[in-house]
């Protein structure tokens, strides 16, 4: 989807640099929650006020949530899960505001995300197994391990794709509907409540990828019966 104005790729024309646009907005996102995170934690209180009582409520209920579905250990792993969300609520909803893309509007950064969501998967599946960990992909009945084994790793492999194209499919249709909506009402008022649905969805999105992988790791950490 290829947006007429974007003003960070005008930025970079002044400087003759050629950055694809899903990666300069990426480095924004990560740029803009480096800069939430400095702000948030200069002045940190026993009693939150302003950005820190945002973040504290974002982040805690975020890892309650976590805790209750993977138990105590899966506090190993929530900087990941929280960074993620994070990360990806952001990008979401950055392509609600003219002139700005979503990074997750591209196929490449959905991927990319993805594949870090299998590797730690299966990293943190070795940690707490390790050789141990291929009982996983071998089935309940020894015998049957021959015809497992093959299912189980085109599934895992699934879990990329599906990871990828449902955050990816999900963020670039709403982007380009809210192009749409506003080359053809030549207003702002008109795709107003489309934004509203675009927030929520982005919102859901964010969350559905987080609670996938948070799934997926506390499969891994299970041990294989």
């Amino acid at each position: 989807m290829e947006h007429p104005i974007l003003f960070l790729d005008l930025l970079l024309e002044k400087f003759h640099l050629h950055i694809p646009p899903h990666v300069t907005y990426a480095w924004f996102v990560m740029a803009m929650l480096v800069g939430l995170g400095v702000l948030a934690s200069r002045r940190i209180g026993l009693v939150p006020a302003g950005t820190q009582n945002v973040f504290e409520l974002v982040v805690g209920g975020l890892e309650e949530f976590m805790v209750e579905i993977t138990g105590e250990e899966g506090r190993a792993f929530f900087p990941y899960i929280g960074t993620c969300f994070l990360f990806i609520l952001f990008c979401n909803l950055l392509g609600l505001l003219p002139g700005f893309l979503s990074p997750t509007a591209n196929i490449n950064t959905t991927l990319a995300m993805a594949l870090c969501t299998f590797v730690y998967t299966h990293y943190l599946g070795i940690r707490y197994h390790g050789v141990k960990y291929i009982k996983h992909f071998l089935g309940p009945i020894p015998w049957l391990a021959p015809l497992f084994f093959p299912i189980e790793i085109v599934g895992h492999i699934a879990r990329v794709l599906s990871l990828t194209l449902r955050l990816f499919g999900n963020i670039m249709g709403e982007d380009l509907v809210l192009m749409i909506l506003l080359l053809l009402a030549g207003m702002f008022l008109a795709p107003l409540p489309m934004m509203f649905l675009a927030v929520f969805t982005s919102s859901v999105q964010a969350f559905i990828f987080t609670l996938l992988s948070m799934m997926y790791f506390a499969g891994s950490m299970e041990h294989a019966h």
